[in-house]
């Protein structure tokens, strides 16, 4: 008998009472004999219906109650045996799809979740954003620069007004305190976009556009917009609405070069943002979405219509009366005047970037970082100085020949501060400040300071008579300039006069090494140059033979280059007693908030004392009386040391290639120096050779008297400390060449000679018959007097 189907309905009918059932016929159940009802009949299992169902009765109080296969569609049965209908079918897929429905947004859930815990977002406060740094004068006020990639300075929340504040939210974001940080609408709209191909674009809260601007990339990307949407909820649940304003208000670019709206309120208007107005912050809000487009300047008419939907915006926020709408007018809005980044194109570019280069080794960044950190970097350079070096440079040379270069350094001897900085009229150009130069006669009273430190005194007399040759150089004699000679002259007359053999012949004596050393010392020198204008000196000896390296006693006449930064450096030394002071264009450093980065007071240090005070002392006194000898006294018979310096060839006629006048009072010290690209032969206007006397000397004159004019008089030392050597005495001759009225030019010549060749006579201005400072008339025929017993030199 076939097994019993278990699919078959046999239980009985709802609510029935199930009897028990009679009891079997004798001799039924096997065999023969009539069928149990109650098993299935095999017939009835190979009758239509499903394969394997069969009709199976009870009894049930008497009745017979049949169990049929399931119906089909419209009460027919099914089909063949395996099959199933349509409905079934689709019922199956529709549990299978739920289930991966199911499924997948579990997993999406479960994905979510860990990109979420591991979504890192960085402290706002680490968040990079480049800043502009300003550069100031030693007011603190006076700006001189702004540097960096961009225009940026920040600001915190309350320093921007909130007129401002609305109009930026009207325009972008009108629910930004009250959604999640991002727009599920327009995140929805960038993917589906991006399924179908078409705009990957979206609606982009404040969140999102400061997540973009300071996380991520610009990219319309579906990646990134999934990227920026985990960071946006990640941001708003970490830091609070006005935490999140301040960055993005910080990091919006709003054209011109503004980053922020700090550099955009003053780009755009002059003011602070903390001054904006709602009409003027509506002109700001139009900007964001497209700064150039919308810029008033290049598009008027689409900038104030825009303008006009964000203040419509904010009357329907609340934010702005009706009556304001009413009466507001589209603010006037400053031109554009190019870019104000990067350095001046004014000579002030070359002290920013003196200034840059030493907070480089005082940081340890690089000057790009510098420029891009938002420092505030107060200069040593004093505003009115600065402008007095600047004009008087001009001033002096307005009908001079343009193929003259100047350069002027002021530096404060107790400091070492630079004071005024000249180092040409580009601020992006060659520095002749840092350019290395044959200094000639202004460099002797190195000779002097290391001749007293021997025991040599000031009124020592030696031999000044000219020519004369040394063991160094027997078969090139030293002349005098103008052919002037003095057999028995002290030393102070010789400085004052500027005589060449006595200064050579000294060198030689106390060392032209030892002279290099004092000079080295006193300017604050290494051993190489490093950092100069000109490469081809870097890595060179200093106060050497750029060839040979050696030193001879040409050094006592000034061959070997030095910068005009480091002659001032050097005088101001001798006027601070032989204290020197590290040389700084730097007074301090604040970062955009105002917290220390470099204090005031590390910036000046102890000072050290490399040359002996009573040398000092007595190098001044030597020096006190060139200025008034070259007819370059300053305002008042203010007390002043100098020294001028001319250096060229001369033999018949003088062809000067670069001229000096250096001096100081206790309170400054400047050099200035003039000459040319080439080193060719220089000429004033009247075609005459330029002396150091001449146009340097009446640059210098005239800035030193406008900078001291009110301050009070210094004095000087008066009276000689060191009684040393006083040498052997000799019958004094004087002799003095005649003075012509003009002196034809050479051709040009080249850069120092070597020490094996016939070093070039340093020469001087003659000094004119009058107070007024020479200029372009030649030098004068008439002798003026000099110290008792002497006449003075044809060059001075």
């Amino acid at each position: 008998m076939p097994p019993h189907d278990e699919t078959s309905p046999v239980g009985p009918p709802a609510g029935s009472v199930r009897r028990p059932p009679p009891a079997r016929a004798a001799g039924s159940g096997g065999g023969g004999g009539r069928p149990d009802p109650r098993r299935p009949d095999p017939r009835a299992a190979r009758r239509g219906g499903d394969r394997g169902r069969t009709t199976a009765a009870r009894t049930d109080g008497g009745a017979t109650v049949s169990a049929r296969p399931p119906a089909g569609r419209k009460g027919k049965p099914t089909g063949k045996k395996g099959k199933r209908t349509a409905k079934q079918k689709r019922r199956r897929i529709y549990k299978v799809l739920a289930s991966l429905v199911v499924g997948g947004l579990v997993l999406l859930g479960v994905f979510v979740g860990v990109v979420y815990a591991n979504t890192t977002v960085p402290s706002l406060d680490d968040v990079s954003q480049a800043q502009t740094t300003i550069v100031y004068y030693s007011d603190g006020t006076t700006e001189m620069a702004r540097l960096g990639s961009e225009n940026r300075v920040a600001v915190t929340l309350d320093q921007v007004s909130e007129p401002a504040r609305d109009a930026i939210l009207a325009a972008e974001n009108r629910n930004f305190y009250d959604d999640p940080g991002i727009s599920i609408t327009g995140i929805a709209r960038a993917a589906w976009n991006n399924l179908t191909g078409g705009s990957t674009q979206g609606g982009s809260t404040i969140t999102q556009q400061y997540v973009k601007n300071t996380l991520l990339t610009a990219d319309q990307t579906f990646s990134r917009k999934f990227q920026e949407l985990f960071l946006a909820v990640k941001l708003d649940n970490n830091y609070s609405k006005d935490e999140i304003l301040e960055g993005y208000l910080n990091t919006i670019y709003f054209g011109r070069g503004a980053y922020g709206i700090q550099a955009a309120a003053q780009t755009y208007f002059g003011v602070d943002a903390s001054a904006l107005t709602a009409q003027q912050g509506a002109v700001l809000a139009v900007l964001v979405r497209s700064p150039s487009a919308y810029d008033p300047a290049n598009n008027p008419e689409g900038a104030q219509d825009r303008w006009g939907l964000v203040l419509d915006g904010m009357v329907e926020q609340g934010w702005l009366s009706s009556g304001d709408r009413s009466a507001s007018t589209y603010p006037e809005v400053l031109p554009v005047t190019g870019s104000s980044l990067g350095i001046p194109e004014g000579p002030e570019g070359l002290i920013v970037y003196q200034a840059l280069a030493e907070l480089e080794t005082k940081l340890g960044k690089s000057q790009d970082d510098i420029a891009s950190a938002g420092y505030r970097i107060t200069t040593t350079v004093n505003p009115t100085y600065q402008q007095a070096a600047v004009e008087t440079v001009n001033s002096v040379m307005a009908d001079q020949p343009d193929t003259l270069r100047q350069a002027l350094v002021a530096v404060d001897p107790r400091t070492g501060g630079v004071l005024a900085y000249y180092g040409g009229p580009s601020g992006t150009g060659l520095d002749y400040a840092n350019n290395p130069r044959p200094p000639g006669s202004s460099f002797k009273p190195y000779v002097m300071a290391t001749a007293l430190e021997q025991g040599i005194s000031i009124s020592s007399r030696r031999d000044g008579s000219s020519p004369q040759t040394f063991p160094d150089r027997p078969d090139q004699p030293v002349r005098n300039s103008g052919g002037a000679s003095c057999g028995d002259c002290t030393l102070v007359q010789a400085m004052t006069r500027s005589l060449n053999t006595t200064f050579y012949g000294l060198a030689y004596d106390v060392g032209a090494e030892n002279v290099r050393a004092t000079a080295l010392a006193a300017m604050g020198l290494g051993d190489t140059w490093q950092g100069t204008s000109s490469p081809v000196f870097n890595g060179r000896k200093i106060l050497a033979d750029p060839d040979s390296d050696g030193v001879g006693g040409s050094i006592g006449i000034g061959q070997y280059a030095v910068r005009p930064i480091d002659q001032a450096v050097g005088f101001a030394t001798l006027a601070n007693g032989g204290v020197l002071h590290a040389t700084h264009y730097v007074a301090q450093v604040t970062d955009s908030e105002g917290g220390v980065v470099i204090a005031p007071e590390t910036t000046v240090d102890a000072g050290n004392q490399v040359i002996p005070a009573d040398v000092a002392s007595d190098t001044t006194l030597s020096t006190e009386g060139v200025a008034e000898y070259s007819r370059r006294s300053l305002d008042d018979d203010r007390p002043v040391a100098s020294k001028t310096g001319t250096q060229g060839q001369q033999d018949s006629t003088v062809n000067s290639t670069d001229a000096w006048m250096v001096g100081y009072t206790p309170s400054i010290s400047t050099a200035v120096w003039m000459g040319s690209d080439d080193n060719s032969a220089i000429q004033n206007a009247s075609g005459g050779p330029i002396f150091g006397s001449g146009l340097p000397g009446q640059i210098w004159q005239e800035f030193m008297d406008r900078v001291l004019d009110g301050t009070p008089v210094e004095e000087l030392p008066t009276e000689q400390l060191i009684d040393g050597d006083t040498g052997n005495s000799v019958p004094e001759v004087t002799t003095e060449a005649p003075r012509t009225t003009t002196q034809a030019p050479q051709t040009t010549t080249e850069a120092p000679v070597t020490t094996t060749e016939a070093p070039p006579a340093t020469t001087e201005a003659p000094p004119t018959t009058t107070a007024a400072p020479p200029t372009t008339a030649p030098p004068a025929t008439t002798s003026s007097a000099g110290p008792p017993g002497l006449l003075p030199t044809t060059t001075r």
